[in-house]
This record gives C-alpha cells, sequence and structure tokens, in this order.
C-alpha cells in the first residue's frame, strides 16, 4: 500500500474514531451546558440528540470541503471521472468513517434511532464511496497479463480494458505517474458532487432539536428554520439533479467512461438514482409539513383580535 493510500485510511479510522467519542462524551458535554432542557430529555431522546450533533458537525465539516473542491479544483472540474481525486479522497474518507460509525450506532441503538432508509442510505453510499477509495488500489496490486507477457508496473496500474484497443490508453497516460503515487482516481467529480447534500443537513437536525425541547411548531424559530430547511434541502438534493445528470449523460459512453469498471459503473450510476429517489420522497414530505405549518400560523394569525376587538 502507498503512503497516500495508507494516509487515507488512517484519515478514515481517525473520522470513525472523532465520531464516537463526539458522540458519547464530546456531544453530552457540550449539550448539557448550552441547553438546559437536554438534562430533561429521556433516554432514546438523547440518543438521537447525540446522533444529530454528530451528524451536524459532520455535515457542516464536509459540506464546507465539498464546496470548496467544486469552486476551485481545476482537475477535478476539468475531468469528471479520472481527474486527481486527492482531495475528494480525503472528504470521501472522512465521510466514509462518519457513516460506519453511524451505521453502528443505528444498529447498537436500533429502538431509538433505527430507521431502513438511514440504513438503506449509509450502505449505498458506502458501496459507491468504496470505489473511490478502495477497489482501485486493490486492483493495482494484482499482477495482470497481456498477449501472455507479464505487464510493466505502469500497465499494473491501469484500468481494466473491458475489451478496449489498447491504443485507447494513449490519451491517459498523463494518470500513470498520478496513479503510483495515490492509486487510481475514479469518479472524483461525482462523489464530491453528492456531499453536496450535507448543506441540508443541520436545519432537518434543528428542527428535530426545536420539537423535542418543546418549540411550538409556529413559533418564529421554528418557522424560519422549517422555510430554511426546505429551501435548502431544494437546492442541494433537488434543484441540482439537471446538473449532475447532464454532467453524467456528457461522460456516458465516453472512453473515460468505459474505462471505469463495470462494478464502479454500477457503483456509480445505481446508488445515485437510489439516493435521489430518497431525495425525492424527503422532499415531498418536508413541503407538505412546511405547507401545513405556514397554513396553521395563518390561521392562527387570522383568528387573533385586533386591538379594536374585531378579528382580521
Amino acid at each position: 500500500m502507498d503512503p497516500f493510500s495508507q494516509l487515507i485510511f488512517v484519515i478514515s479510522v481517525t473520522s470513525f474514531l472523532i465520531f464516537q467519542w463526539l458522540f458519547h462524551k464530546g456531544s453530552p458535554w457540550v449539550s448539557k451546558r448550552i441547553s438546559p432542557g437536554f438534562l430533561s430529555l429521556s433516554d432514546k431522546q438523547k440518543v438521537e440528540w447525540n446522533s444529530r450533533t454528530v451528524s451536524t458537525f459532520h455535515a457542516i465539516l464536509v459540506g464546507i470541503f465539498c464546496l470548496c473542491i467544486l469552486l476551485f479544483d481545476d482537475a477535478v472540474n476539468e475531468d469528471p471521472v479520472w481527474g486527481d481525486p486527492t482531495l475528494v479522497k480525503i472528504n470521501v474518507a472522512i465521510t466514509t468513517g462518519y457513516l460506519i460509525s453511524d451505521l453502528l450506532l443505528i444498529f447498537y441503538y436500533w429502538k431509538a434511532i433505527g430507521d431502513k432508509f438511514f440504513v438503506i442510505h449509509h450502505v449505498a453510499a458506502l458501496y459507491a464511496y468504496y470505489y473511490v477509495l478502495v477497489s482501485a488500489l486493490l486492483s493495482n496490486s494484482r499482477t495482470c497479463r497481456q498477449d501472455g507477457k507479464e505487464t510493466t508496473k505502469s500497465e499494473q496500474l491501469r484500468p481494466p480494458t473491458l475489451g478496449l484497443p489498447i491504443q485507447h490508453y494513449q490519451i491517459h497516460t498523463y494518470h500513470t505517474d498520478m496513479r503510483k503515487a495515490r492509486g487510481q482516481g475514479m469518479l472524483p467529480y461525482f462523489a464530491n458532487f453528492r456531499l453536496l447534500a450535507e448543506f441540508s443537513t443541520p436545519c432537518v437536525n434543528q428542527r428535530w432539536f426545536f420539537e423535542v425541547l418543546g418549540y411550538p411548531k409556529t413559533s418564529r424559530p421554528n418557522m424560519a428554520n422549517g422555510i430554511a430547511m426546505a429551501a435548502v434541502f431544494f437546492m442541494v438534493r433537488i434543484a441540482v439533479m439537471p446538473v449532475y445528470y447532464t454532467r453524467m449523460y456528457g461522460v456516458y459512453g465516453t472512453e473515460a467512461f468505459y474505462l471505469v469498471p463495470w462494478g464502479g459503473r454500477v457503483a456509480w450510476i445505481c446508488s445515485s438514482i437510489c439516493l435521489d429517489i430518497m431525495n425525492i420522497m424527503w422532499m415531498h414530505k418536508i413541503a407538505r409539513g412546511c405547507y401545513k405549518v405556514l397554513r396553521s400560523a395563518r390561521q392562527s394569525n387570522a383568528a387573533k383580535p385586533q386591538e379594536n376587538g374585531k378579528t382580521d
């Protein structure tokens, strides 16, 4: 395993340990000091509170990192399939550690925070991120032969041919030195783009915090957060779909696309569709809830008597 791959492994393990510590120690210590209502929660509510606190921290950290890559990493934006994956891999490694940590907590505290949709979401994401972080590293260590001759080290670092003529690799020779140092970079733009969705997580979690602390749904903080939640969720999970799938369609059928192993293509396309189906379902629920709260607030204001004793 090359030094960069070792670094990615260390980041993933460290991420897992940090998020476990935040759940068990960090969140309870901070929460009881900034929110007195935390102490009055039931044990199940405290479990979900800590889970959502960790989720919010992860979303802010990874979301900012993701946005910086999207705005300033020219290598990834110019070559979405085989661009330099260095920063993307670091960000995905952090998310991988979090997803594994959260998945274990979901199973362990199933009665408190168990949700089959979150399990599907986490598994689908981990399956896709496997091809960003791990599969290429394993494929690089295999010994392969072409035309009865053992390949050179640089040839071993090439992705599978999938029956394509060897000439198709010539335009990708510049990737060889990069893969020697960092392992094969696969679909970095798309892996990073999916992480934009994390920006909606803090508002979703804050809605639950307000609810468990007893804030009325029609209170100003709750309504402001609800509107922000619906707007941000729509922007980073729904409105970006045309951009994402247009870029995917633009890559489909190209030489770069066929250089991605079959399993990587399945992980990329199927997990994207699966996650976006769930995003549409969640957006529908959020929109309905937001509409009901706004309508309830409007009716409540209409029923209040004016200073002259009349109603609006």
